[in-house]
């Protein structure tokens, strides 16, 4: 079955040609000029995956996300010519998946495409339990996916648990942040490594006394984090 991708910008000319190329690469693809429209269009679509701009009249894109973080778990690409790097990091913040700038090559962003949608709907695996990890304070059940500190169970999100698993799994070690990011979000992710540092620090918010003077996950400079 195809994979359903909305188009949410309000270039014309982009919606089409990009449409087009989506569709000869065997999507099925719907598209609005305004994101109040592409939330309608959401709610009678389910759409797979969201390619969504900044600047757009009315709603812009960052808000949009907000509501479409309410209303689907479809992953959600950012599309724009806004290269700002606080945008880039506002919507990773708020739940974007993956920042694009414009102008792109079209190959580069169906890659990305694909690495979103594989990371979204992984292959399911026979997973045995694993062994509980404890170091220091905090317990890691990776077979109950739990995390707790001090015997208070933490609320981590997917990726917030993938990353502290795979510090704790080296604990004491330095991890690189270019194998962190192979090893959480795929050896084929080529979006911006900002999404390692927001959830890193993600992590220390949830974790740590004082979040900005960590005891547990530890950043070496030049090198990456590790557990202690």
């Amino acid at each position: 079955m195809s994979k359903r991708i909305l188009i949410i910008d309000d270039d014309v000319l982009l919606r089409r040609s990009l449409g087009f190329n989506l569709e000869k690469a065997g999507f099925d693809v719907f598209t609005a000029a305004t994101a109040e429209d592409g939330l309608l269009i959401a709610q009678q679509q389910p759409p797979d995956l969201i390619l969504l701009d900044i600047n757009m009249p009315g709603m812009d894109g960052l808000d949009a996300l907000k509501h479409f973080r309410e209303q689907t778990k479809a992953p959600v690409i950012f599309v724009t010519a806004r290269r700002r790097e606080l945008d880039e990091i506002l919507g990773l913040e708020l739940g974007a998946d993956d920042y694009v700038t414009k102008p792109f090559d079209f190959d580069v962003l169906l890659a990305r495409i694909k690495a979103t949608l594989r990371r979204a709907n992984p292959p399911s695996v026979d997973t045995s339990p694993a062994s509980t990890l404890e170091i220091g304070d905090i317990r890691i059940d990776p077979g109950a996916h739990t995390v707790s500190i001090s015997g208070k169970e933490i609320d981590l999100s997917p990726k917030e648990f993938d990353l502290l698993y795979a510090l704790a799994l080296n604990a004491g070690k330095v991890v690189s942040a270019d194998e962190l990011i192979a090893r959480v979000w795929g050896a084929e992710f080529e979006g911006e490594p900002q999404a390692l540092y927001v959830h890193i620090r993600w992590l220390r918010e949830k974790l740590e006394e004082d979040p900005n003077r960590p005891r547990h996950i530890l950043t070496v400079r030049g090198v990456g984090y590790k557990l202690v």
